[in-house]
């Protein structure tokens, strides 16, 4: 299992931000962005041997399932 940020997201956030700097924007008032996408991927091989328990809901909720 792998929780992370969704680094697709955060690079295009930079480049909103590059475009603001470059629009003019001094960078003491850019404000400070944090990552607000997340990415969950299950290797679900795994999850299904003997002894470990996962839910469907929370398979399905998953971003990406690995074989």
């Amino acid at each position: 299992m792998s929780y992370g940020v969704d680094l697709a997201g955060l690079f295009r956030d930079m480049g909103d931000c590059v475009a603001r700097l470059a629009k003019g924007a001094k960078p003491a008032e850019t404000p400070m962005e944090l990552a607000t996408r997340f990415h969950l991927t299950i290797n679900l091989k795994s999850a299904a041997r003997p002894g470990v328990s996962e839910s469907a809901a929370f398979a399905a909720r998953a971003d990406e399932g690995i074989e």
